[in-house]
């Protein structure tokens, strides 16, 4: 079994810097509302955005040795999106890994499980998503896999998927729909302006979005 894969493909730069615009949640709707990663995976500080390719890591519980196997392997802009076997009593994630990380031009760690050396890491401006933090520690024993598929948040996700986070969450898009997926967000957010400059003006949503006739075949009653 090969435990490590090397060759991935991912999203060009322009599909990335076009997805490092927008909102996670304006992504997800333009989706089709998919691709919502577990909300209780958020960002370490308000105001972390991480977008880049997927690079894959599936930790054995409370083990954190194919991490160290991911950052020497990782290129510039990669988000590491790491599975830890359901096990999040652990700290598989602190300081000197981020020290590495960032020197070595990555984009970031999503982590389904917990970190720890949060202030430093913070402080550092080390772009991380996780589930919290905990001062427990790893040992560096048993392989497990990187870049193979994982789920991630109760989410599969693939080698080179794009990940965008913000402070609404991760939203993930298969790598094959990104150019896809990123017309319709554009699209999007030119209806929103649009939307937003007659809601300025004072129109209710009620009128915008056309929802008497919803009220009206629900049996909504109003006080005369």
């Amino acid at each position: 079994m090969v435990h490590v894969k090397k060759l991935i493909q991912r999203p060009s730069a322009d599909i990335v810097a076009g997805f490092s615009k927008h909102a996670s949640a304006t992504v997800h709707e333009a989706y089709g509302r998919k691709g919502a990663v577990d909300n209780a995976i958020k960002p370490i500080a308000p105001g972390v955005r991480i977008c880049g390719p997927a690079f894959t890591v599936a930790c054995a519980p409370r083990d954190n040795l194919m991490l160290h196997k991911a950052l020497e392997r990782a290129e510039p802009g990669d988000i590491l999106v790491t599975t830890v076997s359901g096990f999040y009593n652990a700290g598989y994630w602190g300081g000197l890994m981020a020290t590495s990380a960032m020197a070595r031009g990555l984009g970031g760690l999503a982590i389904d499980g917990c970190l720890r050396d949060s202030a430093e890491l913070i402080e550092m401006g080390f772009k991380a998503f996780c589930r919290g933090s905990c001062i427990q520690g790893t040992v560096k024993a048993v392989l497990g896999l990187v870049n193979h598929p994982v789920v991630f948040g109760g989410l599969l996700v693939n080698p080179g998927d794009l990940i965008l986070g913000d402070d609404d969450g991760i939203v993930v898009v298969e790598r094959e729909s990104c150019e896809r997926v990123l017309e319709a967000t554009e699209k999007r957010v030119a209806a929103e302006v649009k939307k937003a400059a007659e809601l300025s003006k004072g129109v209710t949503s009620v009128t915008l979005n056309k929802l008497d006739p919803i009220f009206q075949n629900l049996g909504l009653v109003e006080e005369k």
